[in-house]
């Protein structure tokens, strides 16, 4: 498969974020992967993700939303609150750059983020209804998003391990809360860091299916 790969810096919030940006040739789409502390672009799971996502024809933008020196400071400090208002306008800024490249200009930007960084996506949806075409939350933290799931108007879809019932009533009672389409589908064995052999697979599998779906009736 022919690609577009670069490592990347990309200019937020008076920080500068490290990224991986990767455009295949036939990309559908651009998801644009937030990352917090626990993970960072160049994380292998991260690019494994990164490489399933190629293949289903999406291009990505995996981006940290701390900066290197930030991240090493609040690693230090045990149970440190996260601003996730901040992280929401660097994941905006990343939708401004990603926006504007060469290789990805005119292509829909779907949000995609795990645990808390799912908050953080639909906090960037809710103020960039015209720019993101949708959110894909994976064993994601959708409560944390707080008032302004009423204010997202773009199409959610939320993946949750089926063997979690209390995960899954989370999901739905968050999406009860949305101002726009959403769907909620299950994986077995699901966790943000994909551990069990094949659910990136089936993670995959389904966000490209309602992806396909979505870019299809938009």
């Amino acid at each position: 498969m022919s690609v577009i790969s670069q490592m990347v810096s990309v200019p937020a919030d008076r920080v500068t974020l490290a990224g991986d940006f990767v455009v295949p040739a036939s990309s559908r789409a651009t998801t644009v992967l937030a990352h917090g502390l626990h993970a960072s672009p160049q994380d292998p799971h991260v690019r494994s993700v990164a490489d399933e996502l190629h293949k289903a024809g999406f291009g990505t933008l995996a981006v940290g939303l701390f900066s290197e020196t930030e991240g090493r400071r609040i690693e230090q400090i045990e149970g440190q609150p996260v601003d996730l208002a901040m992280l929401s306008r660097r994941l905006v800024a990343a939708v401004d750059w990603v926006t504007i490249q060469p290789d990805a200009r005119g292509l829909p930007v779907l949000l995609c983020g795990s645990g808390a960084e799912a908050a953080v996506a639909l906090l960037a949806a809710a103020d960039l209804p015209e720019r993101v075409c949708a959110v894909v939350s994976c064993d994601g933290q959708p409560a944390l998003a707080g008032d302004a799931l009423e204010r997202v108007r773009v199409p959610v879809l939320f993946v949750v391990d089926d063997q979690e019932p209390q995960s899954l009533l989370a999901h739905q009672a968050a999406a009860r809360r949305l101002a726009g389409p959403h769907a909620v589908r299950e994986v077995p064995g699901l966790t943000r860091r994909f551990a069990e052999p094949g659910v990136l697979q089936r993670t995959v599998d389904v966000i490209r299916e309602w992806c396909d779906e979505l870019l299809k009736n938009g």
